[in-house]
């Protein structure tokens, strides 16, 4: 299964980026294998959420890992059937042994309200 997360930084001891749509990078790790893959988020002008989340897709995520998500972005991962957990802070790995551990637990739905100037699907 591989695990996303937002993040600051390309490493696993990188701070979550709290922004899901505009994060620095998502951290991809297959947590059966162990191989962690660290990818450059350029978000678009509008849109940024959408685009992040067919980052995702594409990568073959299951689960993202964040701090904050907007409804089109949450609409797009659940969607595509890729679990949602917000609300997340302080280092990549530490987030990643949580997850492993199951002290994570899905989100019901966005975060955060729409952002001004752009619509929900």
């Amino acid at each position: 299964m591989i695990v996303a997360i937002t993040a600051t930084g390309d490493r696993l001891d990188s701070d979550i980026d709290p922004r899901f749509g505009r994060c620095k990078y998502f951290i991809f790790v297959n947590i059966e294998t162990n191989v962690v893959e660290a990818v450059i988020n350029s978000p678009t002008a509008g849109g940024a959420g959408i685009a992040a989340g067919q980052t995702l897709v594409n990568y073959g995520a299951k689960v993202v890992i964040t701090g904050d998500i907007g409804p089109n972005a949450y609409q797009v991962l659940s969607a595509a059937g890729i679990e949602v957990i917000t609300g997340v802070s302080g280092k990549v790995k530490d987030a990643l042994e949580a997850f492993k551990a199951g002290k994570l637990k899905a989100s019901g739905g966005a975060s955060v309200q729409q952002h001004h100037g752009q619509s929900a699907l």
